[in-house]
């Protein structure tokens, strides 16, 4: 369901679900920032949004939560397509990592065949460490303790908060590992997530033409030829029979 939203909110949200009708009210002030916002975007397209997602009210929370909603998943998304489509063109191309169990992998498989073909314990190690650091992000007291807001409450859309009030210590964050970024103005921020966002969106329409090509041959005219077909269902990260007892 939520490809579905991505998709035909791709311009301006994404991901939707658990919402209730917006009650007529005379303050608009979250609206009108996301359509200023779109036009800061994306000048030629503008506001896009057919299914009038920001003119509901997510989970009863109010006008600026969901606004909050809709910016931060739609970045998430972008983030997410982004590394997606790269990592398809790299596996395409017979890269992977050079340990174990990726060095198992047969050579000549096509990416979602390469997922196929590693252990159920991996493929348990990755969706776990993805959830955590869903976890992590979007936990208040974390974010306080950076004197930061969860999105839905003022906070920045976006935002991924650093490692460095772990109990543990962590090298790198996963933002700005290296500190490149620590001197930009908050204009230079606000250009840069703009860029971010355009790239996100682009990224998502193009993973979802890998995964087409390679499903459906010859549907994606441009990449005829070019991808290695998949037979397989990309909706099921697990074999059809796989059980945990």
């Amino acid at each position: 369901m939520s490809l579905f939203f991505c998709a035909a909110a791709a311009f301006n949200a994404a991901s939707l679900q658990g919402i209730v009708p917006h009650t007529n009210s005379p303050r608009m002030v979250p609206h009108m920032v996301l359509e200023d916002l779109a036009k800061k975007q994306n000048p030629v397209i503008g506001y896009w949004d057919p299914l009038n997602l920001a003119l509901l009210n997510f989970w009863g929370q109010g006008d600026e939560a969901t606004v909050g909603f809709l910016r931060h998943a739609e970045i998430k998304h972008g983030r997410v397509a982004m590394a997606a489509f790269v990592g398809y063109i790299v596996q395409s191309n017979g890269i992977t990592f050079p340990w174990a169990p990726f060095n198992a992998i047969p050579a000549g498989l096509s990416p979602p065949a390469q997922w196929d073909a590693l252990p159920e314990a991996a493929k348990l190690q990755i969706i776990l460490f993805v959830g955590f650091l869903e976890v992590y992000s979007e936990h208040s007291f974390i974010l306080e303790k950076e004197g930061e807001k969860h999105y839905m409450r003022g906070g920045k859309p976006g935002y991924f908060p650093t490692f460095d009030t772990m109990v543990h210590p962590v090298p790198f964050n996963l933002y700005d590992p290296f500190g490149f970024f620590k001197s930009m103005t908050a204009e230079q921020k606000e250009k840069r997530l703009n860029m971010e966002v355009n790239n996100g969106r682009l990224a998502m329409i193009g993973i979802m033409g890998f995964i087409s090509a390679a499903v459906v041959p010859g549907s994606v005219p441009a990449l005829t030829g070019l991808l290695q077909p998949y037979s397989g269902n990309v909706m099921a990260p697990f074999d059809a029979n796989f059980h945990f007892l």
